[in-house]
């Protein structure tokens, strides 16, 4: 794959999460299209003979465009541009990978506004489970956490809009909004429906938190793989290594992913240079290794990794290189399967395609895709727990380190 394609400074950037910033907190506003070139220029192109031969017939394609202009009751209605616009997304559409997408100019600005970090919106992580629009992670102290929204909330309706075929650039579309207004969610959880107020707000990522738990325990919640999340790392890493505490829980639960750059500058620190901290697997088969750099001042270090359903993307990816390199445990519950890798490659009338173009593998070569990871130590959170204020995954993390 070119080397540009993976670089984050570019439009082509590799982005690990599930639309890390863009889908997830809200982002993309759909308004309208900026203007295409007229029909009939657009035909001339589409019946060209493509650069490579292509078994496809287009015939029914001309036929059913013919028959609306022919047939269809508001003529004066019909606007070109948007059907074609239309075909396209539906082309894409039918791919059936919710994280392959068509981005019309306003939702293309809107993503790359989004990936810079600090917008309006709910701060909740979303993403598309068994073909349910589903809460992955709210952010820690948004209004989605604030208005009681939880990882695994399946959303059915936003406002009076049914989320049954959305995608998730149209679903944030409507989730977005201006600062200080609200949007009624319609979840379900377990067996329970109910609406769910949320106020929109200024959303400002946060990166990560420290704590001293005692017993010489430290604890890092890491909560994205932003550009910044190496920087912060490194000042988490030095506050542990002068705290006086030898053992650490690394709790990535609540974090929807990010960077890949930034997951494995991180997972330098633990494991030994040269190391695979991800395989990056491509149509072809072939395979782009990402090694750690070797930092290794947490190497030897005692701990254990925290994960759940709202560890995604990137923070899958550091869990399962940690275990595999380092055999360290995992505690909690299973991640959220999300092992793809988009590029969001430029198109004509700043139009962008956001398209899967590898699956992320661990080190040993497992999958994440759809399929998670699964604790080595399952624990599970009631609502009596929430309710509580009890933590019972973190009490399990300190009572093993305790012991070790």
């Amino acid at each position: 794959m070119p080397e540009q394609n993976r670089k984050f400074g570019s439009i082509a950037a590799t982005l690990v999460a599930i639309l890390l910033i863009a889908a997830s907190f809200g982002g993309g506003i759909y308004v309208g299209y900026e203007r295409r070139p007229a029909i009939e220029k657009v035909k001339s192109v589409i019946g060209k003979e493509p650069p490579s031969p292509r078994e496809v017939d287009f015939s029914q394609f001309w036929d059913v465009w013919s028959r609306l202009e022919d047939e269809y009751v508001d003529r004066e209605s019909i606007n070109r541009e948007k059907l074609v616009e239309g075909a396209i997304a539906g082309m894409v559409h039918a791919l059936g990978d919710p994280y392959t997408v068509y981005l019309p100019p306003v939702q293309a600005k809107q993503f790359l506004e989004d990936v810079r970090g600090n917008f309006g919106g709910i701060g909740a992580e979303i993403g598309i489970r068994k073909d349910i629009l589903t809460i992955i992670a709210p952010l820690k102290g948004s209004p989605a956490e604030r208005a009681g929204l939880r990882s695994g909330d399946k959303i059915f309706k936003i406002n009076a809009t049914s989320t049954d075929g959305l995608s998730l650039e149209e679903a944030v579309s409507y989730i977005r909004g201006e600062i200080d207004t609200s949007v009624t969610l319609t979840i379900a959880r377990d067996t329970d429906v109910k609406e769910v107020k949320v106020t929109r707000d200024n959303i400002v990522i946060p990166i990560l938190t420290t704590e001293r738990k005692g017993s010489g325990i430290f604890l890092i919640h890491l909560l994205n793989f932003s550009e910044k999340s190496p920087q912060e790392f490194r000042g988490a890493v030095q506050d542990f290594l002068s705290s006086g505490d030898d053992r650490l829980i690394l709790d990535l639960r609540g974090n929807p992913g990010g960077y890949l750059d930034a997951a494995v500058d991180i997972a330098s620190w633990f494991i030994p240079g040269e190391k695979i901290v991800a395989r990056e697997r491509f149509a072809d088969g072939s395979e782009t290794l990402y090694k750690s750099s070797g930092h290794r001042l947490l190497e030897n270090t005692t701990m254990v990794v925290l994960i759940d359903q709202g560890s995604a993307s990137a923070a899958e990816i550091l869990a399962g290189a940690l275990r595999d390199n380092l055999t360290i445990r995992l505690i909690g519950q299973k991640s959220f399967g999300k092992g793809s890798v988009q590029t969001v490659d430029s198109l004509s009338g700043g139009a962008s395609l956001k398209v899967t173009i590898a699956k992320w593998l661990t080190p040993s070569g497992y999958s994440i895709n759809e399929k998670g990871l699964d604790p080595d130590i399952a624990i599970e959170v009631t609502k009596n727990d929430i309710e509580n204020g009890k933590d019972p995954q973190l009490e399990k993390a300190i009572e093993i380190l305790e012991k070790l």
